[in-house]
């Protein structure tokens, strides 16, 4: 599902019990540690989201003539997931993010995944522009059907971290 940050993304986002449980772990002796750990493993939840977005960003059919550096897979490697504990914003999320320096493109995630897709100059030649399409939707419906499967699997992490600490004070 995608979402209003740039350029977007997966959110899992249960701000009251993760609040909470970053609380929790800042009260306690080795909290950065603890902290990391909880960084890590709601991460690896997200891991399978992030393989998903990226073979399906590399199964979208490539016409023209090859180019360096290759778009999709410029794409693909800026596809993962992030964690944030703390802050203005707290979650977890599978996010693409910009593609700089690459062919003059940086909303190439973007772009490839809106309908109205993008114009560009034919070969440099600014008197000619086209408007081209990617693969409509290619990380929104990378993950239809499948928000639920994510958003248990970070949930798990946290309660796995938050039952960690209960055990240690009581």
């Amino acid at each position: 599902m995608a979402g209003g940050g740039p350029p977007f993304s997966l959110r899992v986002e249960t701000h009251d019990g993760l609040a909470a449980l970053v609380r929790a772990i800042r009260a306690e002796e080795d909290g950065k540690e603890l902290r990391k750990e909880l960084a890590k493993n709601m991460r690896e939840a997200l891991k399978p989201g992030a393989a998903q977005a990226k073979s399906s960003i590399m199964a979208m059919s490539s016409a023209g003539l090859p180019t360096s550096p290759a778009l999709r897979a410029s794409i693909a490697r800026k596809i993962r997931p992030e964690v944030k504990l703390g802050g203005r914003w707290s979650g977890a999320r599978v996010k693409a993010f910009k593609t700089k320096n690459v062919r003059g493109f940086p909303n190439a995630p973007k772009r490839l995944n809106r309908a109205s897709g993008w114009r560009h100059p034919v070969y440099g030649n600014r008197e000619v522009w086209v408007q081209q399409r990617g693969k409509v939707h290619w990380f929104d419906r990378t993950f239809d059907g499948h928000e639920a499967v994510y958003k248990a699997a970070v949930e798990q992490a946290m309660e796995d971290m938050a039952r960690r600490i209960a055990e240690r004070a009581g």
